[in-house]
């Protein structure tokens, strides 16, 4: 059983809306709460969260058993966490032991009245199941209650949107095809030893201490001498990667061998069996790869390679930048308006900047007016341009290559380059994300890094919102002072 949150008055029990904030503090915890807090107390955006969440977390469930995490507190941590850029540890603490963060949550007590705690796994469990589909839709109210009640935006006022993209790093090694190989070797390794622990009668593998010792000098070996110079380099290279792939060719053929001895007795047996077959196909791919592009000589294709055998979505990214020349992870394109609010996100897979131009587009312009929006150099293309021209007054997207005589008139104009002036809030917008979190995302797999993009972008617009209402209540003050002092 799951509820949204209804406080229950009682002694002791200190109320969300007395939740306190200090007016003159620009620290992001406080702008994210002051925000929380707004939503809270205004009925109908808190309606409309909650309606949300119940959707994806409580539609079809049984209203009777064991009560589970509130939906308020999930949301609540779930916007700290990435507004601070913590793990679940320390989320673990400061939901226990962070005033603020208790009082907004609706659990602080006063001195000598019960207290709720939560489990480090109670807070995991609940964070994690936000889903990016409804993350988006959450955003999407917040966005609304920025535009609409803190930054007063008017139903008919047109946005001005700047789009830009940068990489969020899934959480990888570098990958080269011999470190890659061992990753493969060693995963094998882990599943055997499961086996063995959990049926003590299976032979064979007294010597499986020796294959890891081995096959990990021996990918150190190659590693070496990769990297050293000097002459005779490439025959030490060769004859490195010669022994490596033996030994992990005799390690693969040992694993066919004894796979269909392995017991299968339950679920947990079967799971074991197919995640060893999944690491054997890497395994056989690998070896294949080290032998083909040292010792054959070949150049791999870039299709056919591999950047983690764990986060296998993982982009090769060149952003033509110096430092760093290469990213590993996704592309995220964002849109930012006047407000500095982020009114779209979307992770590009496999696409170029120019490629989402149109989608884009046709997203945005179902939603709202738009006077101007500015993009860099890598979202040219005629037909890019054309089309938001049909739309939007003011597109400023320059040219990549030699421009015309028109084209060169155009952008030396004084409202192109205004606007292209502007363009670069959103670098700052850009570099603020990545420190609310989103320049490497610790989670694993494909669907818990959507999430953690979807919740940091979220949290960004919390944060902005929480301190434009700051800001309004200092100027108030000033203004009250002002009052009194005449």
């Amino acid at each position: 059983m799951r509820n949204r949150f209804e406080q229950q008055y009682s002694i002791g029990q200190r109320l969300i809306e007395e939740t306190p904030i200090n007016i003159k503090s620009k620290e992001k915890l406080d702008q994210l709460v002051t925000a929380l807090k707004a939503i809270y107390l205004h009925p109908e955006y808190n309606q409309r969260i909650f309606d949300i969440m119940e959707k994806y977390l409580t539609a079809g469930k049984r209203r009777t058993g064991r009560k589970g995490m509130d939906l308020w507190s999930i949301f609540v941590l779930s916007q700290v966490r990435l507004c601070l850029n913590m793990g679940y540890e320390w989320i673990h603490n400061l939901a226990n032991n962070h005033l603020s963060i208790r009082w907004l949550m609706g659990v602080e007590t006063e001195y000598g009245y019960s207290r709720v705690e939560f489990s480090y796994q109670n807070i995991y469990d609940n964070v994690t199941l936000i889903s990016d589909e409804m993350v988006k839709e959450i955003n999407s109210v917040v966005l609304e209650f920025g535009h609409g009640e803190v930054f007063k935006k008017k139903g008919t006022e047109a946005l001005h949107l700047k789009t830009d993209s940068f990489v969020v790093e899934s959480n990888v090694h570098f990958p080269t095809d011999y470190n890659l190989l061992w990753d493969c070797s060693r995963k094998c390794m882990d599943v055997v030893y499961k086996f063995l622990n959990k049926h003590k009668n299976i032979k064979g593998w007294r010597k499986i201490k020796d294959w890891r010792a081995e096959l990990k000098g021996l990918m150190r070996e190659l590693g070496k001498a990769t990297a050293s110079g000097g002459p005779g380099k490439e025959e030490r290279v060769k004859k490195a990667a010669y022994r490596y792939i033996t030994k992990a060719s005799v390690f693969y053929s040992k694993l066919e061998k004894e796979l269909p001895l392995f017991p299968i007795n339950d679920m947990g047996d079967l799971g074991l069996v197919l995640s060893l077959e999944y690491f054997m196909v890497l395994l056989k791919k690998h070896i294949e790869l080290v032998d083909r592009r040292i010792l054959k000589g070949e150049t791999i294709p870039h299709s056919e390679k591999m950047f983690s055998i764990f986060e296998t979505y993982t982009e090769w990214i060149k952003k033509g930048k110096s430092r760093p020349d290469v990213e590993l992870g996704k592309k995220l394109s964002i849109t930012t308006d006047q407000f500095h609010l982020i009114v779209d996100y979307q992770i590009m897979d496999e696409e170029q900047d120019r490629d989402i131009v149109i989608e884009l587009a046709d997203r945005l312009l179902q939603l709202y007016k738009i006077q101007s929006w500015s993009f860099d150099k890598g979202y040219w293309g005629r037909e890019n341009k054309q089309l938001l021209q049909l739309e939007i007054p003011q597109v400023i997207m320059p040219k990549l290559g030699r421009r015309t005589k028109q084209e060169e008139d155009e952008e030396q104009s004084r409202s192109f380059k205004k606007l292209k002036n502007k363009h670069s809030a959103i670098e700052s917008n850009i570099n603020e994300l990545e420190h609310r979190g989103l320049n490497r995302c610790p989670d694993r797999s494909l669907k818990n890094f959507t999430r953690y993009i979807g919740l940091g972008v979220c949290a960004y617009n919390l944060r902005k919102i929480g301190a434009e209402i700051l800001n309004q209540q200092r100027d108030a003050a000033i203004k009250q002072e002002s009052k009194i002092a005449a």
